[in-house]
């Protein structure tokens, strides 16, 4: 991928802020995990898929469930579409990755978009060193 642009319609984008808010409500609260599908060519992601979040503490960390997300992301392609990349909430801190995003990141090339129940976004291409910001087109 090399556009530093992400299409995000607006159903994904309404389907990843109610999984947030739902991860938000629980007590306490936790952070929802998910994989984004589109067109990776075209870094657009029109359908997100909830995987679920199996961290030892999922207040402050997410994994996606392994098989869950191999079992998607096979679905995804035989649908046709691509898997851009993954999506994570952060209930109570902003939406940007923190030293753990960084430490656990492993798919470079691949979209990692974090967001706040509060509905801030923000999306990032993992290089395999590092996260470079894209900017996230509503359509």
């Amino acid at each position: 991928m090399t556009s530093s642009r992400l299409a995000l319609e607006a159903d994904a984008r309404r389907s990843i802020l109610s999984h947030a808010r739902e991860g938000a409500a629980r007590d306490p609260p936790a952070e929802v995990c998910g994989v984004l599908a589109g067109d990776s060519d075209a870094r657009t992601v029109t359908d997100v898929h909830p995987v679920s979040n199996v961290a030892d503490d999922p207040r402050v960390a997410y994994e996606l469930d392994p098989e869950e997300t191999v079992s998607i992301i096979e679905a995804v392609e035989t649908a046709g579409d691509d898997a851009v990349g993954f999506y994570h909430s952060h209930p109570e801190s902003d939406p940007v990755p923190s030293a753990t995003d960084r430490e656990q990141a492993s798919w470079p090339g691949y979209v990692y978009l974090i967001c706040s129940p509060d509905g801030r976004m923000n999306a990032y291409e993992w290089t395999g060193n590092e996260f470079h910001e894209l900017t996230i087109a509503v359509e």
